[in-house]
């Protein structure tokens, strides 16, 4: 449909990967190429260089956009606002606005209990996850009042349901989940849509791990209620780029969650 066409979207973590049958095999890949196919041009942000490489041939190479391709890893040890005002200024040097911040990328330490939990650890989550929102929405503010963008943010059921063995990854995405029920009431007066996403979606990791852990995933994977898993593509891309359409600016200062990739609630 390209309604997105000459609009910038941002997204952290969406390198390159792929299921076993060649399906978008990360939640952040599936958004990417979700607003590829809308006409959005792309920056694309993570730790691993050769799969942003790989996602920027070929979402150029099938959709005829432009993705800027930038490393970028928010960690315990960096000047972390230096790194992500690198890639704002990469990104309005290319592209002179964003219209769309995605706060997607995330790493941790699960199946580690909590008393065994090294600070390591927990800042692993911590920083990768919240404080990468945090110095992301702080930096893209002034150019989303601009363009009265929208800010997706992920958080999780790993908070939610208190899933064990995941202490760090579950209070970085509550952190999140704050995170942006603030932005979403600070923000609505400058016209900027806040929203979060709760998926569980199937991805490259959980089809390893299956197959690695069988036992394991029956123990500790669920489930959603509508009998499958959620398409990073079809069902969790296709509702980010809902969420960035005129369609949903009647929703500014609201917050919505999206619970196992299945659906949209208030």
């Amino acid at each position: 449909m390209s309604f997105l066409k000459g609009k910038t979207a941002l997204i952290t973590g969406a390198g390159r990967a792929v299921l076993s049958d060649g399906r978008c095999g990360s939640i952040g890949y599936g958004i990417a190429t979700a607003y590829a196919k809308e006409g959005a041009n792309l920056v694309i942000t993570g730790r691993n260089v050769k799969k942003l490489e790989d996602a920027k041939e070929e979402l150029e190479r099938l959709y005829g956009i432009t993705v800027l391709t930038v490393q970028a890893d928010v960690n315990a040890g960096a000047d972390n606002e230096a790194v992500v005002a690198n890639v704002i200024q990469k990104t309005m040097d290319t592209f002179g606005r964003i219209d769309v911040l995605i706060n997607n990328a995330q790493a941790s330490a699960s199946g580690v209990p909590l008393a065994d939990h090294t600070t390591e650890q927990f800042d692993l989550a911590l920083y990768s996850g919240l404080y990468a929102a945090f110095y992301y929405m702080k930096a893209c503010y002034p150019h989303l009042k601009e363009t009265k963008g929208t800010v997706i943010n992920f958080a999780s059921g790993a908070g939610l349901f208190g899933n064990f063995g995941q202490c760090a990854y579950a209070a970085a995405k509550e952190g999140i989940r704050g995170l942006t029920r603030v932005a979403a009431t600070e923000w609505a007066k400058d016209g900027i849509n806040v929203n979060i996403i709760c998926p569980l979606a199937w991805t490259a990791q959980l089809e390893q791990f299956e197959k690695a852990y069988p036992d394991a995933f029956k123990e500790n994977v669920k489930m959603p209620p509508a009998g499958h898993y959620g398409d990073s593509e079809l069902e969790i891309g296709r509702v980010c780029v809902q969420l960035a359409s005129e369609d949903f600016k009647y929703l500014t200062g609201e917050t919505l969650t999206l619970e196992g990739g299945m659906g949209l609630r208030p």
